[in-house]
């Protein structure tokens, strides 16, 4: 094992720890049990393709180079901290980061999906955060609606030539939004407004957690920012296994 790789496993295990230490929290996760069962089955069936076509990418990754191995789990790390990290929002409920901008841009939006799906797994049965019957809807907002907008967030970027950080910065911050934007319409059509339906009822959820999650996302643009910075600096040839573009400094 080689220095830079010796550096990034300890990160991983303090990352680990931090995680385990993180504090139980019920916070936008679905909680269990609040959804009906047709619409926890309609989410997961939802979710199958996602998650297929992330194993998929995972396993060709790890083939081609298994030194991303590393890359992989310091970004599922990355998710279960920033997600497990909770602060209260205005009405007694509790908003907080996902995380997966971060996988979505090293590794693409469906190995981010399925990095989310195990993040979302443990934070139910160890944190009971979110929870088994609702891992379909909770997976679907969190680890494939918010990375896919990342991912094309920052491709879009790349293409018009954006600073690689205010690119990071960008993809992370509209895909945490996304994710809340998502949640907020999953919990409206489980319970619409009686008097303006999903709209009205979509409307009062994302007005909950705006006050909370417009700073948070800013957070976590900057966080990850941090993160890839630190990755081009200790992990280059890790980076260019996976295809991810350096940007070199300038003298």
């Amino acid at each position: 094992m080689t220095k830079k790789q010796n550096i990034l496993l300890k990160a991983s295990i303090a990352i680990a720890v931090l995680f385990a230490i993180a504090p139980a929290s019920n916070a936008m996760h679905i909680m269990e049990g609040y959804l009906q069962a047709t619409f926890c089955i309609a989410w997961g069936v939802i979710c199958l393709p996602f998650i297929v076509a992330g194993f998929f990418s995972i396993q060709k990754t790890l083939k081609q180079n298994r030194k991303t191995l590393i890359l992989l789990a310091m970004s599922g790390a990355f998710v279960f901290v920033i997600s497990s990290l909770k602060i209260p929002s205005v009405t007694g409920s509790c908003s907080h980061m996902t995380g997966t901008g971060l996988g979505a841009i090293l590794f693409g939006p469906t190995a981010a999906g399925v990095l989310g799906l195990i993040v979302l797994l443990f934070q139910a049965i160890l944190l009971a955060h979110g929870g088994l019957t609702t891992l379909g809807a909770n997976t679907f907002s969190m680890a494939i609606a918010g990375p896919f907008l990342s991912y094309g967030i920052y491709k879009l970027c790349q293409k018009l030539n954006v600073n690689r950080k205010v690119a990071v910065f960008l993809a992370a911050f509209f895909g945490d939004l996304f994710t809340y934007c998502v949640t907020s319409l999953q919990l409206a059509m489980a319970y619409p407004s009686e008097a303006g339906g999903v709209g009205a009822s979509a409307v009062k959820f994302l007005g909950v957690f705006a006050p909370t999650q417009l700073p948070l996302a800013v957070i976590e643009g900057i966080l990850t920012v941090v993160v890839v910075i630190a990755l081009e600096s200790f992990a280059k040839s890790e980076l260019k296994a996976i295809d991810f573009e350096i940007e070199e400094e300038k003298e």
